[in-house]
């Protein structure tokens, strides 16, 4: 095998690793489960947001240049620096690091301990996720790289018995749009938003060894791109088919949380389902002091220093803290309006990103954008049951709008009109011609 092959291979099991989260394990058997016997179009439609878009956000991204700023940048730098402020919130203190506080307890802490005060293990949690954050030390990045295999055979080793010995079939549910649910369920995870951000560390780490050629750079991506989706594919695929055999069993409004605690239970036994708990509860923590770490240098930089490191992330903490407190299902809640409003921009910068190369006129992204927001803003009051008047009648008119995807038609509009309004570039090209004749 070549060293190119290898580095590959380990980049690709990197990016798996960096995507594999803890939390997200919630989301594909609540799927299956809701979905029953039409579980393959629901996978169809979480596959294309909760693997696909991260696979292929990671490459436009590393085709861009390597950053947030290359991508959202061809739309405006204000554009940039505002999309990368709510992308970093949102896979920060607003919706993924708290989150990951609420799983520990629902799934580590109250199972095995009964019931104990979520305030108090909120604090716990969180203050070990300060201490490595402001102190940073090489033994939590070891600790992922141990935790990650060993979650990774837990959940394995779950999906196998499951699937060599169901825990029952898979039954009609009534659910109306398999696909769309699927789809816009995928937007929980919050990969694809997460992808603009990992783009960044995947470049670092292919100049670290030595690979400075841009389009060996994007090949490898794409390459590594795929193992992790591959991985990502078993895993997701597995646990959303043992939501669905698990479909007659439990009730259609089990907690997230409280179902995968029961699937492993019922698969392995007590014993697997104190070590599901263990695992997922360390793993957890060790995406919390990632995540708080990204949020403060994040902010850090933007700011100039005027934001000093460690304020940000003590702010961070402390606000996930009282964020987890919640639950999950209720911090799931309140985070469909901001994905709602964000997901189609991220999904339209990644597909524009993917063919900039046949994308002569950059106003196209800034067309394409506008359309975008148009709909998931509406989009984003509706989910918040707030009326937007005119524009929410309007938005239900779209085609698609009834499955969630009525900015798609606007998008295309927008982006068309906007190809034939010349570029900067071109009208200063234009005004020069001028000027010289």
């Amino acid at each position: 095998m070549s060293t190119k092959t290898k580095d590959t291979i380990l980049i690709g099991a990197a990016l798996f690793a960096m995507f594999f989260g803890a939390g997200n394990l919630i989301f594909p058997p609540a799927i299956g489960l809701m979905a029953g016997d039409q579980w393959g179009l629901s996978l169809l439609g979480f596959i294309l947001t909760g693997i696909g878009l991260p696979v292929l956000g990671v490459i436009a991204v590393s085709k861009a240049g390597g950053t947030i700023s290359d991508l959202a940048g061809r739309v405006g730098p204000v554009f940039s620096t505002i999309l990368g402020s709510i992308i970093i919130l949102a896979i920060g203190p607003l919706l993924a690091i708290p989150r990951t506080g609420a799983t520990v307890y629902e799934i580590g802490i109250e199972p095995l301990l009964g019931s104990v005060n979520p305030f108090i293990v909120s604090v716990i949690y969180f203050s070990i996720t300060l201490f490595f954050v402001i102190k940073p030390s090489g033994i939590i990045d070891k600790i992922g790289k141990i935790l990650t295999p060993i979650l990774l055979v837990v959940t394995l080793t779950i999906i196998t018995k499951g699937v060599l010995v169901p825990l029952g079939s898979p039954v009609t549910t009534g659910i109306a749009m398999p696909f769309s649910k699927g789809f816009t369920d995928g937007y929980q995870t919050m990969d694809a938003l997460g992808s603009i951000v990992m783009a960044g560390i995947v470049l670092v780490s292919l100049i670290e060894k030595g690979y400075t050629n841009k389009k060996e750079q994007i090949s490898m991506t794409i390459k590594a791109g795929l193992i992790a989706g591959a991985g990502l594919l078993a895993i997701y695929g597995g646990l959303l088919y043992l939501g669905a055999t698990s479909s007659g069993i439990f009730a259609a409004d089990m907690p997230k949380s409280e179902l995968i605690v029961n699937i492993t239970n019922s698969v392995l036994g007590s014993m697997g389902q104190i070590g599901m708990c263990v695992v997922v509860s360390a793993a957890c923590l060790t995406t919390s002091i990632g995540l708080t770490a990204i949020v403060g240098n994040y902010f850090a930089d933007l700011s100039k220093g005027r934001l000093s490191y460690k304020a940000i992330v003590i702010g961070t903490v402390t606000f996930s803290a009282v964020m987890a407190v919640v639950g999950v299902e209720q911090i799931v809640k309140l985070a469909v309006p901001l994905l709602v409003l964000v997901y189609p921009v991220a999904i339209i910068l990644i597909v524009l990103g993917l063919f900039d190369s046949f994308i002569k006129n950059k106003n196209v992204y800034k067309g394409a954008v506008t359309g975008a927001l148009l709909v998931s803003a509406v989009d984003a009051l509706t989910a918040m049951n707030i009326n937007a008047g005119v524009m929410q009648k309007f938005a239900t008119q779209l085609p698609f709008s009834a499955s969630g995807f009525g900015w798609v038609v606007p998008t295309v509009i927008l982006a068309i009109l906007a190809g034939f309004v010349p570029s900067k570039e071109a009208a200063k090209e234009s005004l020069q011609v001028l000027e010289n004749y």
